[in-house]
């Protein structure tokens, strides 16, 4: 089955011709570009857009990673930081970012004469409340993993077998994920979240996801470290407070991935 898929994907990418990859160094866009860069050569352009919601790492790594393929790459400011429709953090909030970022994508489309701009998005994305989906389809956006039915665990298989080093990298949404809907996204925020969580992966915390709830850091680690947190709950207490965060708690449900999802209705959903 794995395969199957895998030629698919590559019957697409030849058919396409020049391709434009929205390349974020995650498991999903990395394995796409790195099969677009096979079977197309310098026809392939990254592009990787980048803003506070990007942790300084990711960004890193991702240029690290399009250098490793050889493919032109190009790293670009996207602006959701300017629009109240972001920053307010509304559930559409992920919307009106990823049309922004796209938009700005087609642009760069247009004006390198590449006709198919394409993202990482696969089949698990179709099961989770993801308004980015919407953005994408609106603008004409492919996304050929979906296409052909990779799912996540899929892909993570043939990165393996392909070599690629993010075959078995942490999901990492970005940083507006942490903070919960209505309160306001700030560069302020998402800094001392990324300094939060790369202070506790360094301690072996890992998957981890560190919510910011007004000045309070709630902590989403997987139930088998919980007990490793208790054991160091007065340093991992302090160094969060040095952060600026006012207190510490631990989800007693630990980790889990769109858990800020859990609270919004069908109509939340759909306005």
């Amino acid at each position: 089955m794995l395969t199957g898929k895998y030629e698919r994907l590559k019957n697409i990418l030849q058919d396409c011709g020049s391709v434009l990859v929205a390349f974020s160094g995650g498991t999903d866009s990395a394995l796409l570009l790195a099969v677009a860069v096979k079977e197309l050569g310098d026809q392939v352009l990254a592009v990787t857009a980048v803003s506070p919601t990007s942790t300084h790492l990711e960004i890193q790594e991702a240029k690290e990673l399009a250098k490793g393929l050889g493919v032109k790459h190009l790293v670009v400011d996207s602006r959701e930081m300017q629009l109240l429709e972001f920053t307010e953090n509304t559930p559409q909030k992920c919307y009106h970012c990823k049309f922004l970022r796209f938009s700005q994508l087609k642009e760069i489309a247009l004006q390198e004469d590449v006709p198919w701009l394409l993202d990482g998005s696969n089949v698990d994305d179709l099961g989770d409340f993801r308004p980015g989906m919407r953005a994408v389809q609106e603008l004409g956006i492919r996304s050929p993993l979906q296409e052909v039915g990779f799912t996540k665990s899929e892909i993570r298989e043939l990165s393996r077998q392909l070599a690629l080093p993010t075959w078995n990298k942490p999901s990492s949404p970005c940083l507006a994920t942490r903070i919960p809907y209505g309160q306001k996204i700030t560069e302020e925020k998402l800094r001392r979240v990324e300094a939060a969580e790369e202070y506790l992966k360094k301690q072996g915390f890992t998957p981890l996801r560190v919510r910011h709830y007004q000045q309070e850091a709630r902590l989403e680690i997987a139930k088998e470290q919980f007990s490793y947190l208790l054991s160091r709950l007065e340093e991992v207490s302090s160094r969060l407070k040095e952060l600026g965060f006012t207190a510490v708690t631990l989800d007693l449900s630990g980790f889990r991935s769109g858990s800020m999802n859990e609270i919004l209705s069908e109509l939340d959903k759909r306005s």
